[in-house]
């Protein structure tokens, strides 16, 4: 651990020139005392190291010398593909891992280059999870990385479609979609076999398996996963509505719609009504699906068909009326409404 430090030390200032004891504490997370004992250790190591007092003091390295003790750990050398991703670095557990690994190559790149790199952290920035949604929280992510990495089967309880299943699995690979984390796995069960995909933070309970599993040379994660998002899109949107939306209707249906669906809307909107109103076709995946997306547009869209969607519609805006209506009726404010409502 402390030569860990040690070189940590003499990398940061390597790469931001002159630190005084605090920020150099600060950076590393420990103590000032421990700061000035490693100084000591460098200086005994015969590493050019002076410090200045005062106020625009701190610790400097003699000029032109450069470490060549930027190696690469084996941890770090399979993170470095996640140097530009914090966030999925965290939640894989390698969020000091890759953090270190950040510290070696800005180290060894020369100044003109380094500053380079510092500009471009500086003014591009990746968040990868939409805006309605802070992407995906499991406390078995960095389990499923380590069965992954390991090849270890595991035993996983799963919050399926079809209610909670228990499955053992053979990890293949884990793959980060607008802030969410998917497994694809193999059913190892002697009653289901085939690769699937799996939501990991609807993974309930995992026990990682002493059994190991041979990962097939054949399987290309990447060309899997491309696969099944044609396979998805295709089976997206198999039927038709017919609507009519406001002004502030079609304006809203851009912010919450896919681009698919709006794009629809656009190309088949017919010429505006007295009020305003546009009548258009748009795609639609399930009844149930489309249910939740056109309540999201409030009063602003009528669905005219289909049928059964309509009547689902109106449905839920009767059980609306009559919920507010018997609020109305007992004098009670949003207020004073319990907190289940």
């Amino acid at each position: 651990m402390r030569a860990s430090r040690l070189l940590s030390i003499l990398l940061l200032l390597q790469t931001q020139g002159r630190l005084t004891a605090g920020q150099l504490a600060d950076r590393l997370e420990v103590s000032v005392r421990t700061i000035y004992r490693d100084v000591e250790a460098l200086h005994g190591a015969g590493v050019p190291l002076y410090g200045e007092a005062g106020h625009a003091g701190g610790y400097q390295l003699l000029d032109g010398y450069r470490t060549r003790l930027t190696g690469l750990t084996v941890q770090e050398a399979e993170s470095l593909f996640l140097t530009g991703l914090p966030g999925p670095a965290a939640e894989l557990g390698y969020a000091e891992v890759v953090a270190a690994l950040q510290l070696k190559l800005q180290a060894a790149l020369p100044v003109e280059l380094r500053d380079r790199a510092n500009q471009l952290q500086q003014r591009f920035h990746l968040d990868a999870p939409g805006w309605y949604q802070d992407g995906d929280a499991s406390t078995h992510l960095a389990d499923i990385a380590r069965a992954v990495w390991h090849e270890h089967r595991v035993r996983v309880r799963y919050r399926s479609w079809q209610g909670e299943v228990t499955r053992t699995i053979e990890p293949y690979g884990l793959v980060l979609k607008g802030g969410r984390w998917y497994v694809v796995a193999r059913r190892a069960d002697p009653d289901r076999t085939g690769i699937g995909t799996y939501r990991v933070n609807q993974i309930m309970a995992l026990e990682l398996l002493a059994e190991t599993f041979d990962w097939p040379t054949d399987f290309d994660l990447a060309e899997y996963w491309r696969a099944q998002v044609v396979e998805f899109r295709s089976r997206l949107h198999q039927r038709e509505a017919v609507i009519r939306l406001s002004p502030q209707g079609r304006q809203r249906l851009r912010e919450v719609a896919s681009d698919v669906v709006w794009s629809a809307a656009e190309r088949s909107a017919g010429p505006p009504d007295g009020d305003g109103w546009v009548t258009a076709v748009v795609p639609i995946e399930s009844l149930t699906h489309a249910h939740g997306e056109f309540l999201r547009l409030g009063a602003e869209v009528e669905v005219l068909e289909p049928a059964d969607l309509r009547a689902r519609l109106v449905d839920t805006a009767r059980a609306l009326a009559a919920r507010y209506a018997v609020r109305a009726e007992q004098g009670l404010g949003s207020a004073t409404w319990p907190s289940t409502v």
